[in-house]
């Protein structure tokens, strides 16, 4: 079976092409050990996983497998984390891998606890030291990221999209990890170039009901409907990557300022799925969103985008939800807020963007939020909302006495950067939780 073709423009990139594989947890584990098993019968195509479960030993197991050969390697946890153990040996193994001839395609199977948008960034952006005949620099000078493909368990995604279980109660991190299952399982499933939906899940509305949430989540991304991933085979995963758009975003992370809308989502109702789209050229009030943020957790997916806040003028505050998992922290600085020399680093599209709207008062300032429901009423998520925002007197401090606005009562107004947390989310700085604590 040949590899999947290259879209245009690709074909002359000689970098070994990456598939990144994942999956949440329980079927959804099993569909990403067929999937790598599939792709491995495609000739030169190496497989590789980290498997997290030994971490309270302190140890992480690698394999790596070519055709019917494996071989396993025991690693020790870097100074305790797992986001540095993998860096420090997947990446140089990436570059290893890339320089041999026999190399064809590499696939990573990644445990359900690792994030694919994390490890892209990583591929992309940390500089590898070290290896033996090879310049410094970051892995993706050696390797291209093909597709990331999400496999799913239909029968129970949305459940687990809308939950608040975290991991570590599914017993798939440590205790010190407090992500929650619906984060993880939403942004494997937004950040995928494809998507295998497995099991028969029976009522045709509740599968029409997942399309239509994935149709909005992921609307470039072609989906495969599997009864039985036992039956998947080569051919059904080579023909999943031929069918996946040449513009798809195939590991590259987009920043707070990137459109929250890609790809043309539907966005009328369909089986009670619903893309609400929130905008305000006002301010929240902080203490009022903080209660306002009720509304998300209910018949909700996600939401995710940038917000205003009355008692921070300079920062661009991102939110994003999943389920019954929320973060809020920093994304940088309005255009407005920067000196002469910052404002000439931004990146010329969100300048531009931000000129069509330009306000004297305000510059850039404003609310975009975008929400996905499956059982909520977009009146009431729109209500709240409103609600939170500053009333006209309260506007005219946040314009002419900014000093008084900031003694105002904010839940939102600390976070601090953990540069060891995969979050894989476009902010600086560790998440709180809509009650202020950090999560």
């Amino acid at each position: 079976m040949e590899p999947a073709l290259l879209p245009p423009g690709r074909q002359s990139d000689r970098r070994a092409p990456v598939v990144v594989l994942a999956g949440c947890s329980g079927a959804a584990a099993a569909g990403v050990a067929r999937l790598a098993a599939a792709l491995r019968e495609t000739p030169g195509t190496v497989t590789i996983r980290h498997d997290l479960s030994g971490l309270g030993e302190g140890i992480v197991h690698r394999s790596v497998r070519i055709g019917e050969q494996e071989t396993t390697t025991v690693l020790e946890l870097a100074h305790g984390c797992v986001s540095c153990t993998l860096r420090i040996d997947l990446l140089p193994l990436l570059c290893v891998l890339a320089a041999r001839e026999s190399v064809e395609r590499i696939v990573l199977e990644l445990d359900p606890a690792f994030e694919a948008e994390a490890v892209c960034q990583a591929i992309e952006n940390i500089v590898v030291t070290g290896v033996v005949g090879r310049v410094d620099g970051p892995a993706g000078r050696d390797v291209r990221l093909e597709a990331v493909l999400a496999c799913m368990d239909a029968r129970t995604w949305l459940a687990d999209a809308t939950g608040e279980d975290t991991l570590a109660e599914r017993g798939l991190a440590n205790a010190d990890d407090d992500r929650t299952v619906a984060q993880v399982a939403v942004r494997q499933a937004e950040f995928a170039d494809a998507v295998v939906a497995q099991g028969n899940i029976g009522d045709p509305v509740d599968r029409a009901r997942l399309a239509a949430v994935l149709s909005r989540l992921v609307p470039e991304a072609p989906v495969a409907w599997i009864d039985d991933i036992d039956l998947l085979d080569s051919a059904d995963v080579e023909a999943l990557l031929a069918r996946i758009p040449a513009d798809a975003r195939r590991g590259r992370v987009f920043d707070a300022h990137a459109p929250l809308l890609r790809g043309q989502p539907p966005l009328g109702a369909e089986y009670g799925v619903v893309l609400i789209e929130f905008a305000a050229s006002r301010p929240f009030h902080p203490a009022r969103l903080h209660e306002a943020l009720d509304v998300l957790f209910d018949g909700v997916v996600t939401a995710r985008g940038r917000m205003w806040l009355a008692t921070q003028p300079n920062e661009v505050v991102w939110l994003e939800s999943a389920g019954g998992g929320l973060r809020v922290g920093g994304a940088g600085l309005w255009l407005a807020a920067m000196s002469p020399s910052e404002l000439e680093q931004a990146v010329p599209a969100r300048r531009a963007m931000a000129a069509l709207r330009w306000d004297e008062r305000f510059g850039d300032r404003d609310i975009s939020l975008a929400i996905l429901a499956h059982d909520a009423d977009p009146a009431e998520i729109r209500r709240a909302l409103h609600w939170a925002l500053v009333e006209d007197d309260e506007l005219r401090l946040v314009e002419r006495a900014p000093e008084r606005v900031a003694q105002w009562e904010d839940p939102f107004g600390e976070w601090h950067a953990d540069p060891c947390e995969p979050t894989g989310l476009p902010i600086d700085g560790q998440a709180k939780s809509p009650r202020g604590e950090a999560i």
